[in-house]
């Protein structure tokens, strides 16, 4: 059952791809010099051709036909299929016919054929040809009546009655006529069957579109027809041709450089009209797909197809594509400037696919670096990867400089492959960090700061390019030409690669500063009340003999001031009570009671009074882990929010569930 369905899934796609290909040289046909080349040539008497409008009509009325196979259902075109290959069988089989009857012309014998050899072996090479297209034909249209498509067998039955040869061509003439008329009537029979099937059609149409809408109906066409996968294997065939041509015109090999030219021509060749245009960008989106498939893969093995099956469609360097291709006016340009144009434009394309692998990496390796997972080769495969993305951006940098002249615009496309390039720097510097902290067995100091300065700086890299990019294209539209769609990609540039970052960052940085400040107005413990407090940090779950520095929060609770610092950057709330956690300038005053808080049960030993007696020894036992070291703050911060489940009062404030990680390991 599973191959009947992919058998039915390649023949949807392969039956509509001639309706594109038929498209595709509509579009390419110039009717007005198709039209002189007709009055030039010996048609020019033919009533036919005698005027313009018919070659119209014949354009438009291909254009229908284009549109009714591409759009029929499956079935409907498998028999559509089956009828015309029908058609080309019984045009083979009189085709055979009418070189045998020449062949005997030619020969000039009349005589028994069993006399002589050369007449039997012509003869039995037909017979066996004509049987041959008669069972194709009868069981192509699935019926026993044989002699339905055997008219083009009279030449040789006469033939074998010792008919003269002036007679055979008759016979041979009489047989393509019957067929003919046999080709007219089944025609005639089935002249109401397009006007059913389009009254049928409108009929659901309508229905689909009063319960649904037209976005179900566009969807619904856009999956039956698997437009996507359509026009690539379109695209796919014309690019094949192309090459093909190249090659079978051609004796001697092509160098490296010949190659590289010949891809791109070829490329431009086969996005000369829209239809080509629209197969070169779902193609593109394919590759993208596979190649970020592959990506994770590597990284991941098979869990990446079991942790994330969705996957990246790699739509957004088809659409990248797309955009610049319309902008630029791709398809009207020649062959020669589109191929360079192309260059630049699948220059920027592999960029993209460059960054989204590193954005599928980035997290992989900065969790492995984290996870203390000792397998060389996951970690041979993660910095292999960065150091591909590392040097092969920089190399494309630096090769399409030798090929164009260095100036702002170039500068503008390259600066997406530099910053690449330096975001996998970042990525290196923090991963060889974790290592280190790993192999220490101990925390680097201020690890979190020296993260945020990396991807800050990154960051703002990518925002000045981003801001440079739209400067460049205001002058463009002020002092230029002035264009809708360069406006149009102008504003949502600005918008989401400027104004939006803008915003993010400005955002994080406050949040940093409003945690840094509210950290700095905290009154630090005493080494004395360390010792009366003899407990762990709630948030990273270090042993308690490394708990030589703590700060108190409003209500007497003991915590890591760095560990303090990652959670205030999500909420101001103290991470056991969730009591409200204001600066220097609002707090009461930290006196020898403690703030007033709200009860919480499970939470006395965390509580200590800075007066009253001293409360009992105990200590709260070490987490599962305490005793691996604190460089994985995010399992801390979990196995923390674990351990405190149904000890808050949910009135009180947010609360962490069981298993579900907490903000602060994405800070």
């Amino acid at each position: 059952m599973a191959a009947k369905e992919k058998l039915e899934a390649v023949l949807n796609v392969a039956l509509r791809v001639p309706s594109i290909m038929l498209l595709d040289v509509l579009y390419r046909w110039d009717v007005s010099s198709f039209f002189q080349q007709i009055q030039r040539s010996s048609l020019s008497n033919n009533p036919l051709f005698q005027y313009k409008y018919l070659a119209l009509n014949m354009h438009y009325v291909g254009y229908i036909l284009s549109v009714v196979l591409l759009t029929l259902p499956r079935q409907h075109l498998v028999q559509l299929y089956l009828y015309f290959l029908t058609a080309l069988l019984l045009y083979a089989g009189h085709q055979i016919s009418r070189d045998y009857v020449r062949s005997e012309l030619e020969s000039a014998y009349e005589g028994p054929m069993y006399l002589e050899p050369l007449s039997m072996n012509r003869f039995t090479t037909a017979l066996i040809g004509q049987l041959v297209v008669c069972t194709l034909c009868s069981c192509v249209m699935k019926t026993k009546q044989i002699w339905l498509f055997s008219a083009h067998m009279l030449p040789l039955l006469a033939r074998l009655c010792l008919v003269p040869l002036e007679t055979i061509v008759i016979i041979n003439k009489f047989a393509m006529i019957f067929t003919g008329l046999e080709v007219l009537y089944f025609l005639g029979s089935n002249l109401l069957v397009p006007y059913n099937l389009a009254k049928s059609a409108y009929r659901e149409l309508v229905q689909v579109v009063e319960v649904y809408g037209l976005l179900a109906l566009g969807m619904s066409l856009w999956n039956q027809l698997v437009v996507p996968v359509l026009f690539m294997v379109f695209w796919l065939v014309l690019f094949a041709l192309q090459i093909y041509s190249y090659f079978s015109t051609r004796d001697q090999p092509a160098s490296r450089e010949r190659l590289l030219f010949l891809f791109l021509t070829s490329i431009a060749e086969c996005c000369s009209t829209p239809y080509s245009l629209l197969g070169l960008v779902f193609t593109v989106s394919f590759v993208a797909l596979g190649v970020l498939t592959l990506c994770k893969f590597y990284l991941q093995g098979y869990r990446a197809f079991m942790n994330d099956p969705a996957m990246n469609r790699g739509m957004t360097e088809g659409v990248t594509l797309l955009i610049l291709a319309v902008q630029t006016g791709l398809i009207e340009l020649q062959v020669v400037h589109r191929a360079f144009l192309l260059s630049i434009i699948l220059f920027i394309v592999v960029a993209s696919i460059l960054q989204s692998m590193l954005e599928i990496a980035d997290p992989i390796v900065l969790a492995l670096g984290a996870s203390r997972d000792k397998s060389l080769w996951k970690h041979f495969r993660a910095v292999s990867l960065c150091l591909f993305l590392l040097v092969f951006p920089a190399y494309m940098a630096y090769m399409i400089c030798q090929f164009f002249h260095m100036d702002f615009w170039l500068l503008i496309i390259i600066s997406s492959s530099i910053l690449t390039s330096l975001q996998v720097l970042g990525t290196l510097f923090i991963y060889v960090l974790f290592m280190v902290e790993e192999f220490r067995k101990e925390p680097v100091e201020n690890m979190d700061d020296v993260i945020y300065y990396v991807n800050g700086t990154y960051r703002l890299l990518e925002f000045l390019v981003a801001l440079c990019v739209v400067a460049y294209g205001v002058s463009e539209t002020i002092f230029g030409e002035w264009t809708v769609m360069g406006s149009m990609i102008i504003f949502i540039h600005s918008y989401y690669n400027v104004w939006l970052r803008a915003q993010l960052g400005w955002k994080s940085f406050l949040l940093r500063r409003d945690a840094v400040n509210k950290i700095k107005s905290l009154p630090i413990a005493t080494k004395e009340q360390l010792e009366r407090h003899n407990d762990i940090c709630a948030i990273c779950y270090q042993e308690k003999q490394d708990m030589k520095s703590a700060v108190i929060t409003p209500c007497s609770h003991f915590f890591h001031a760095g560990c303090l610092k990652k959670w205030l950057y999500v909420q101001d709330t103290c991470p056991l009570c969730h009591c409200h956690l204001k600066n220097s300038s609002q707090l009461p005053g930290l006196g020898t009671e403690p703030a007033p808080q709200p009860p919480v049960a499970g939470a006395e030993q965390n509580i200590v009074l800075q007066e009253g007696p001293e409360p009992p020894d105990h200590e709260t036992p070490p987490g599962p882990g305490a005793q691996e070291g604190s460089g994985d703050n995010s399992e801390y911060i979990n196995r923390s929010s674990a351990s405190r489940e149904g000890d808050a009062d949910p009135g009180d404030g947010p609360q962490i569930a069981e298993g579900e990680a907490c903000p602060v390991a994405s800070a």
